[in-house]
């Protein structure tokens, strides 16, 4: 008799009760997306990094709090990464003359350079994410991914 082999035994297709969880499609796609943002936007530059300086971009000087609230961060792992970030030279930190425990965040020029170019290839890793949708099926996607975020962060909130 041959030996069997994982894939002869169906030991790389989930079972049911995983494939039917959403929370386990969920992480395939994270997993898929960070994979490939790695590969086609930035190996060194993470997502939540992205983020914060997307989000520094958009609205220069606001406080570290506030941010870390913009792009879904709790305060602890948003001044993690802001001081990894200042670190790199792409983010500065400044007290808030009104309030020296407040951190205004603002990019560095390296720092505008480094988003513009990340930003550019992440366009890029949209357009090939949302490649099989039209542009309405992209829009009522993405509005369905934000409700069902928005409702599971509810969900945490409730808990």
């Amino acid at each position: 008799m041959a030996e069997m082999t994982p894939s002869d035994t169906g030991a790389d297709t989930p079972p049911t009760a995983l494939s039917a969880a959403p929370g386990y499609q969920v992480r395939r796609l994270y997993q898929a997306y960070v994979a490939a943002w790695v590969r086609l936007v930035d190996p060194v530059l993470t997502g939540p990094q992205f983020a914060v300086l997307t989000a520094v971009g958009a609205a220069p000087g606001e406080d570290q709090s506030s941010m870390a609230s913009a792009v879904a961060l709790d305060t602890s792992t948003m001044a993690d990464v802001a001081r990894r970030l200042e670190g790199r030279g792409l983010l500065v930190r400044r007290t808030a003359p009104d309030d020296g425990r407040r951190k205004l965040l603002f990019l560095t020029e390296a720092g505008e350079g480094a988003l513009a170019e990340a930003d550019r290839r992440a366009r890029l890793l949209d357009e090939r994410l949302l490649g099989p949708y039209g542009p309405g099926e992209r829009a009522a996607l993405l509005g369905e991914l934000t409700a069902l975020a928005d409702h599971w962060e509810c969900l945490t909130r409730d808990a």
